[in-house]
């Protein structure tokens, strides 16, 4: 499997498991107006949430798997987990500067609460972290 379609799959399974948290903490009632399917859908002007989701997936696999399996070894961390975290980490601030911003939440997502850029700073770890388990992983089979 070459690098690019390894980067692209640990991207799709690390945003299913982002998915899955953004759905248990919208379930849980947690930070309901940090709701980032529902911004991508409406900063494209769509109307349906499938569209927002199709978003999510492509960004977390072609653009962030992509990126990821073009920069990996270059970033700091002995194991592909902790560049996974550290990538995952790039990935949030860019959000927070530049994606919320343009959906209206402000600068750092700061309009709606403290909380958003810490939690949206979880998730992202949880991203990185996955992602870099799953492309280490596919690395080592194909090395196998």
């Amino acid at each position: 499997m070459a690098r690019y379609a390894k980067g692209v799959f640990a991207g799709f399974v690390a945003t299913a498991v982002l998915s899955v948290f953004m759905v248990m903490k919208q379930m849980m009632g947690m930070m309901p107006q940090l709701d980032v399917v529902a911004m991508l859908t409406t900063m494209v002007g769509a109307s349906s949430p499938l569209v927002g989701w199709g978003m999510h997936f492509m960004i977390g696999s072609l653009v962030w798997g992509g990126l990821f399996a073009a920069v990996q070894n270059r970033l700091p961390g002995g194991s592909m987990i902790l560049r996974g975290v550290v990538f995952g980490i790039g990935a949030w601030f860019l959000m927070m500067a530049m994606v919320m911003p343009m959906a209206g939440a402000g600068l750092f997502g700061l309009g709606l609460g403290i909380a958003a850029p810490i939690m949206t700073l979880m998730l992202h770890m949880i991203f990185g972290a996955t992602l870099g388990a799953v492309y280490g992983w596919k690395r080592a089979e194909a090395a196998a």
